[in-house]
Parts: C-alpha cells; structure tokens; sequence
C-alpha cells in the first residue's frame, strides 16, 4: 500500500475526543510530547499513535530540538472542515429562526421589537 493512502483523512483524524484535546492544547502553543501526555490517562506510546495519525492529516507537525521532539498545530487542513460545515449552517439559521419566531409568537411578543 502506498504512503498516500495510508494518510489519514481530516475528518477522521479529528473524530477522535483525545486527539481533538491534543488539537487544543496545540493551538495555544508547541509543546513536547511529555507534555501533551501529562494531560491524558492513557501512556505516551497512545499519544504517540494519536500524534502520528494527527501528523499524516497534516494538522500537526513535529520538529526535534535538541533530546525532545516539539509538536504544533498546523490548522490549515481544518478549512475544509469549516467549509463542509458551513453547508450546513444553513439548517442551523433557518431551525433557528423559526424557534425565534415560535417562541416569540407564544409570548404574545412582536417579533419586530427587542
């Protein structure tokens, strides 16, 4: 199996709970993996598979400084996820609205005044 298909999809790299967490924890700032395991119950070797998988979506990269290897968040694969999700955000507003207007209407309030 080549390389190429072995990567990992951005959605699927991002379904994962702890992997979403090790995400945060990248955004605030680049960090070495004895740290990032310090925030989870599970053994390094686990966070190290997550990192990997993290790493083949391209949403994290890894450099080594000097004995340590430093982690830190690449989000730009996250477009497309944003972008998939913005479909949707129309189903959002339009459910939103009319539970404004239901809600508004029970109340006996005018819709049209704050």
């Amino acid at each position: 199996m080549s390389s190429s298909a072995q990567k990992h999809d951005v959605f699927q790299a991002i379904a994962d709970p702890t992997r979403r967490k090790v995400l945060k924890l990248l955004a605030e700032k680049e960090l070495p993996i004895s740290e990032i395991s310090s925030h989870f119950p599970i053994s390094r070797t686990a966070v190290a598979k997550h990192l990997h998988i993290l790493s083949e979506a391209d949403l994290v990269s890894g450099r080594k400084v000097g004995r340590e290897k430093r982690y830190r968040l690449q989000p730009e694969p996250l477009t497309e996820v944003k972008q998939w999700l913005a479909y949707y955000e129309k189903f959002w507003e339009n459910k939103l609205s009319i539970l404004k207007y239901i809600v508004e209407d029970q109340n006996g309030n005018d819709p049209d005044i704050n």
